[in-house]
């Protein structure tokens, strides 16, 4: 068992739904099961992201209004996590924790990073400063 799995169920830092662990391409993924959000352990969505296995993992609809939420926590050490903002692609937005180093992606925007394309330059100038 690796250090940093729990026992109890991990719950959605941002809806607070029960996270499900799923199994791609030899890595185990926690998804939200009312949100669809997406909680990569550290180095876990890097090494789904070069395996493209992103639309096999983020199945559920885009809901960019879950970046409306204040202070969010992390699921493992309820650190308060760091708001990012992909280098290449500037209209991704998701949660880093500073402490375990996993990340969170709202549904959606994992596969959203995997691909890009021409319209995602054009969606990076239409989105806001990340506040």
């Amino acid at each position: 068992m690796e250090a940093w799995e729990e026992k109890e169920q991990l719950h959605c830092p941002k809806c607070a739904g029960p996270m499900e662990r799923v199994s791609i391409a030899g890595q185990q993924v926690d998804r939200c099961a009312q949100c669809g959000g997406l909680w990569f352990d550290m180095l876990e969505a890097d090494k789904l992201r070069k395996a493209d296995q992103a639309e096999a993992v983020d199945t559920a609809p885009v809901r960019k209004e879950m970046n409306a939420q204040a202070a969010i926590y992390c699921p493992r050490d309820k650190a308060q996590m760091l708001r990012m903002v992909d280098l290449e692609q500037h209209h991704i937005w998701y949660e880093k924790c500073p402490v375990c180093y996993g990340v969170f992606f709202d549904a959606g925007e994992f596969r959203d990073l995997q691909e890009q394309s021409l319209s995602d330059f054009f969606k990076g100038l239409l989105t806001g400063e990340r506040k």
